[in-house]
């Protein structure tokens, strides 16, 4: 069985080889059937003949005998008779005659003594016996009434004796045999000629279809190659019921599968389009350099030659921008707009294009080959998606000239891409104008659209540089606004923010070409004027008061406001050589003014030099003085939710205690930043706070800030986390604030500081969020916790759609970054409700309440 087992299983490795195996078998086993069923059919019949011949020769011989012994003749005669035809066929014939005297044959005839001789005398009926080597005939020899002659005692019809003929038949047998195994091997080849004929036939024909059936199955290497298999096989070469049947089933499954894999093959086109759409947050820089990108990538997956864009600008104003991955012909350009326009008109644009409307051609690679589009070809290959209203960023339509919209199915996928490709298009725009208005009023003040404080101190410094390399003069003046509080309290905001505006285009227009004007804060504006003196400072100043008395402001009640300011004036190297000092000693001369009764002009004197540097001295020593007595007082603002109005947590203010006097941080903070005892007092301020907070035992957060000075000393951080395990407070309950008051120029100190706190658990925040460009420097590269948006347009955000669309996107942005978000400044009801509306999650302010020496427990 084992033997077996090996053989079925060699046989079986390949189809062909156990094809030819069984048909071989088969064949052997049929040809040696045939062969063993003619021989034996052959060798009846020899015998039968051989036994029929024998019968006759028999019969002649017994007729030849008869007639002897009727004639007469003796025994001698008989046995002459009987050795003749012995003779004639040697050793093929043996005759004896056994007399029935003798029951015993004689000696001669002992070979042939059997049981047919008995029977013989038995019966006295002939007998034949067929051996396999002879025929054997037994004659009874019977007397008649001519015998009784010779035989006395004979009666008629006893059995005289019995003739027994032996015919020796091996010789012809043994002949016959090898004429059959001749044959046998004259045909022996005919078994394996028929198994290579057979088999080569059910080869060429089942082999062969399976072979096919094998290629295309090892040609699927990927979903795609399923939708290139064939369907089916021609029937004429398969010859075979069950082959077609089964070639005909794998047709239909390869039908099926082909759907399946069409649509597994445009589910993976799809993705890997909207893969190229992903907008990340340092990709909005130019978002036409955007869209220039995603055509790109879009050819990455499928040829395109151009995405247009239409956006509406205005209210019957249209904007198309055609994107080109390579440069248009004339007349391709021509034909792109002609379709668009057509493309417009059908899909039922709100409004038909105008004739205005202004096509833009940007191109990928302006060193590609020119595209030269047949105006059939683009109009069969375009797909477009056409909108009644304009969704974000103003777009209205999109459209894609590819030769894959060509393809029935991807044609449907594309659909669903210019809906996604539109929408990234919209807000690629809009996060572009979002992103420009955010730089903008980074370094803009919203109202009057002038430079706000930080880029007036940026600029100070580098006039402060540029004066001192070239030894040039240059002055500055601070303006403070007459009686504007009594403005805002009588007209309400919106005629102050009027009035604002009207101070600031009035003051731009009085200056020279260079000059740079800013607006400071609150009502006061700051000027740096670039290489003038003393005197050529006055005349503007002079100017500037003169066209603010001259300018008028109309209330809706039809009063006329003029409008007066106090002025100071500074003189660089001639009264400071820092800009803070410059800055400070202009700020004193303003004061200075208004104490002489306001709408006046100062000019410095040698004595104001010596009385400004005396105060500032005096400052100096007096805080140095409370800092060794640390007479530093932490002072707490309440924190509320916007949606419940509860106290959830504290921001902490530093005051100090000077000459009697609490001081808030903006009256000495420049002073202790100037003497570098700013991380000493931020350490004082902590202490006492984490005391106080032990002593109460309060369970909220606190909002602390923190000087940029503080980040370069080395022991701050050690300081920080000695001081909250030594009163056991929670680091996750500690916000520090980054604030823009100094700008941080080593950004990467600033990284390794918040890490290192962020380690111990420690929360951060960004102060006056919005203030400065820094601030989404610090929110992109920062692991930020919380935004404080800046006050200034939280304040104004009621009476001033740019405000509160800043203050908005600020809260979007934040919100996008996972980062929570608190509103400075809310004063009123109002405020609070319409922070809480915009989805800000904290507030602060004098509304929801104003700082204080104590401790508020959280709300319950």
């Amino acid at each position: 069985m084992s033997l077996l087992s090996r053989f079925i299983a060699f046989t079986s490795i390949t189809l062909k080889r156990f094809i030819f195996t069984a048909t071989l078998i088969v064949s052997a086993i049929t040809f040696v059937t045939v062969t063993a069923t003619l021989s034996w059919i052959l060798l009846r019949q020899a015998e039968d003949v051989s036994r029929r011949n024998s019968d006759a020769a028999a019969r002649q011989i017994l007729t030849a005998f008869t007639q002897a012994m009727e004639e007469g003749r003796s025994l001698a005669d008989m046995t002459r008779i009987i050795d003749s035809y012995e003779s004639s066929f040697p050793g093929h014939y043996e005759i004896a005659v056994h007399p029935a005297k003798s029951s015993t044959p004689p000696p001669a005839a002992a070979p042939a003594a059997d049981s047919a001789i008995s029977k013989a005398f038995a019966t006295g009926n002939t007998q034949h016996q067929q051996t396999f080597t002879s025929f054997k005939h037994v004659f009874p020899l019977k007397a008649e009434s001519r015998c009784l002659a010779c035989h006395t005692g004979a009666k008629v019809g006893d059995i005289l004796g019995v003739l027994a003929i032996d015919e020796e038949i091996t010789a012809n047998r043994n002949a016959l045999l090898v004429k059959i195994l001749l044959a046998f091997l004259l045909l022996l080849p005919v078994p394996f000629l028929m198994s290579f004929l057979v088999s080569r036939f059910v080869n060429a024909h089942v082999g062969n279809a399976l072979e096919r059936l094998h290629r295309q199955v090892c040609s699927v290497n990927s979903v795609a190659d399923l939708t290139k298999l064939a369907p089916a096989f021609d029937n004429s070469e398969l010859r075979f019921r069950e082959l077609t049947d089964i070639f005909g089933a794998f047709g239909n499954f390869v039908s099926r599968i082909k759907d399946v894999a069409v649509g597994k093959e445009m589910l993976e086109f799809e993705i890997k389009v909207l893969e190229r759409f992903i907008i990340t947050s340092e990709a909005i820089r130019d978002w036409k350099e955007r869209v220039n990108f995603l055509l790109r990538e879009v050819n990455k997956v499928m040829p395109a030659y151009t995405i247009f864009c239409i956006f509406q600008i205005e209210e019957e104003a249209y904007d198309i921008e055609v994107f080109w991955l390579n440069p248009p012909s004339p007349e391709t350009e021509s034909t792109i707009e002609e379709i668009i326009r057509q493309r417009a008109s059908q899909e039922q644009l709100t409004r038909n294009l105008p004739a205005s409307t202004k096509y833009i051609h940007n191109i990928v690679n302006a060193r590609g080959g020119t595209v030269d589009l047949d105006p059939q070809e683009i109009e069969m290959q375009t797909k477009s998606l056409i909108l009644d209203m304009p969704q974000i960023g103003g777009v209205v339509g999109i459209g894609v000239q590819s030769q894959t919209v060509l393809d029935p199915v991807r044609s449907l996928v594309i659909n669903g891409i210019l809906t996604t490709l539109l929408n990234v298009v919209g807000s690629i725009k809009a996060i572009y104008k979002y992103t420009r208005d955010l730089e903008y009023y980074a370094t803009r003040d919203p109202l009057t659209n002038l430079f706000n404080q930080r880029v007036f101190w940026e600029l100070l410094h580098y006039e402060v540089g540029r004066s001192e390399r070239h030894n040039n003069r240059f002055g500055i003046l601070v303006i403070d606004l007459d009686n504007f509080k009594l403005v805002n309290d009588t007209y309400g905001h919106i005629i102050g923010d009027k009035y604002l505006y009207r101070v600031a285009d009035t003051i731009h227009d009085n200056l020279r070409l260079g000059d740079i004007l800013a607006r400071y804060g609150g009502e006061d504006f700051a000027i740096v004027l670039p290489e003038a003196d003393e005197e050529q400072v006055f005349v503007v100043a002079s100017r500037i008061r003169e066209a603010l008395a001259e300018m008028e402001v109309t209330t809706t009640d039809g009063t006329r406001l003029r409008g007066t300011a106090s002025i100071g004036m500074a003189i660089y190297p001639t009264h400071a050589q820092t800009a803070k000092d410059l800055f400070l000693f202009a700020d004193n001369m303003t004061y200075k003014a208004k104490s002489l009764g306001k709408n006046c002009i100062i000019i410095p004197t040698g004595d104001d030099v010596v009385e400004v540097f005396q105060k500032s001295s005096e400052m100096s020593r007096l805080l140095m003085l409370a800092l060794e007595e640390k007479r530093v007082i932490p002072y707490f603002q309440p924190i509320v939710t916007t949606a419940t109005r509860k106290i959830v947590c504290h921001e902490v203010l530093c005051r100090v205690e000077v000459g009697g006097n609490v001081l808030p941080a903006a009256e000495f903070i420049e002073i202790a930043e100037k003497l570098g005892i700013v991380s000493r007092i931020d350490s004082i301020l902590l202490e006492k706070v984490f005391q106080q907070v032990r002593k109460v035992g309060y369970q909220g957060s606190l909002f602390i800030n923190l000087s940029p000075k503080s980040l370069i000393v080395k022991e701050f951080v050690p300081t920080i986390i000695r001081l909250a395990r030594t009163y056991q407070i929670r680091h996750e309950t500690v916000v520090f604030e980054i604030t823009e008051r100094e700008t941080v120029k080593n950004m990467t100190l600033l990284e390794g500081f918040v890490a290192d706190l962020k380690l111990e658990g420690f929360k951060f925040a960004i102060d006056d969020f919005g203030s400065g460009f820094s601030s989404f420097q610090y929110i992109r590269r920062l692991p930020i916790d919380f935004v404080k948006i800046e006050g200034d347009f939280v304040r104004n955000m009621l009476t001033d759609p740019k405000d509160l669309a800043f203050v908005k996107t600020l809260a979007v942005l934040a919100k996008e970054f996972g980062i929570q978000t608190v509103a400075e400044y809310i004063e009123s009801e109002e405020l609070l409700t319409v922070a809480c509306d915009l989805g800000i999650d904290l507030a602060q302010g004098y509304f929801t309440g104003r700082p204080t020496a104590d401790l508020i427990m959280k709300d319950n």
